[in-house]
């Protein structure tokens, strides 16, 4: 794997498969309690500049369960870019940790942390992207729908933000089809598109972006949501609201998919707005694997990053 997770464009399909049967093999050693500090005395400096659940307890406890440590710097501590050049920060914090994570509203702060490491960098959410989350997310699905995801149809209803973005080079990477329907106005970014379409090509996958929510859910196995307003929108609530009406998955639109389909959301989700009570916590919901996984998966990828030794058997 190379030196840094800041795109599952940049992985390759054999990458991907790793990291997703790496996770299985950790998750069922943490089930059977077999130890498996593969990173011990290894370490991990966190930025957060965004809040953070399900990513700085995922990691903190995975690096834990590896063997190694985990340091949180808020942005308030460490004044990345403002205090401190993110250069310079790069650089200091690369002779003390194993591995540096950054957690940002700015795509481009990843990028200059990881030009300036020295060791290696995870993208753990920019504005842009949200590997982490999306082959999580495969690997959650993989558990649900078996491993060859050939023929597989997902379908994306909601904002075409960073999460949709991944998940587009996360199902070009392992053959699975993803239709991703928006409002007007809010699909997902051009060059993204691109980007996901020259993978799809090469794997034979189809990538469809839609406006008709009822046309994207017709006969799908997966559905898929998130937040109609992202972190640090706050104030654009009302707007987007009103732009994503029809759009919210309810038991109306989930009928339209296969019997067995299954309900995926990142979460935080804003219930009420982009799902409702009875679909998130139906049993066809998945979202609590989800957030689960997010901790096996991490795992995979920081082993595999910092080159964890003896981790087959």
């Amino acid at each position: 794997m190379q030196k840094d997770l800041i795109s599952i464009h940049d992985l390759s399909s054999s990458e991907v498969e790793e990291i997703l049967n790496l996770a299985a093999d950790l998750k069922d050693k943490q089930k059977r309690k077999i130890k498996h500090e593969y990173l011990w005395a290894k370490s991990l400096a966190m930025i957060f500049e965004k809040p953070s659940t399900r990513t700085r307890v995922s990691f903190e406890i995975g690096m834990w369960q590896l063997g190694g440590l985990a340091i949180n710097l808020d942005q308030e501590a460490i004044g990345l870019g403002t205090r401190e050049s993110i250069g310079d920060v790069a650089k200091t914090l690369s002779r003390y940790a194993d591995a540096l994570l950054i957690r940002t509203f700015a795509h481009e702060k990843v990028i200059e942390l990881a030009k300036y490491a020295s060791v290696p960098v995870i993208n753990a959410l920019s504005d842009l992207l949200h590997p982490c989350q999306a082959l999580s997310d495969i690997f959650t699905i993989r558990e649900k729908k078996g491993l060859d995801l050939r023929g597989i149809k997902m379908a994306y209803i909601g904002d075409g933000n960073n999460v949709c973005h991944s998940l587009m080079f996360a199902a070009a990477k392992v053959g699975m089809n993803l239709t991703v329907a928006t409002p007007k106005g809010c699909e997902p970014k051009e060059e993204m598109v691109k980007l996901a379409l020259q993978d799809g090509k090469q794997a034979g996958v189809e990538i469809d972006i839609l406006n008709d929510p009822v046309i994207a859910a017709k006969d799908a196995d997966i559905i898929y949501t998130d937040v109609w307003t992202s972190m640090g929108q706050e104030k654009q609530r009302e707007i987007k609201n009103a732009k994503f009406k029809g759009f919210q998955v309810n038991r109306k639109l989930v009928k339209l998919a296969m019997p067995d389909y299954i309900f995926m959301h990142c979460l935080p989700a804003h219930r009420g707005e982009e799902v409702t009570d009875e679909v998130i916590d139906g049993t066809n919901s998945v979202v609590f694997d989800q957030a689960e996984n997010r901790l096996h998966v991490q795992k995979a990828i920081l082993v595999l990053l910092l080159g964890g030794k003896n981790v087959q058997g």
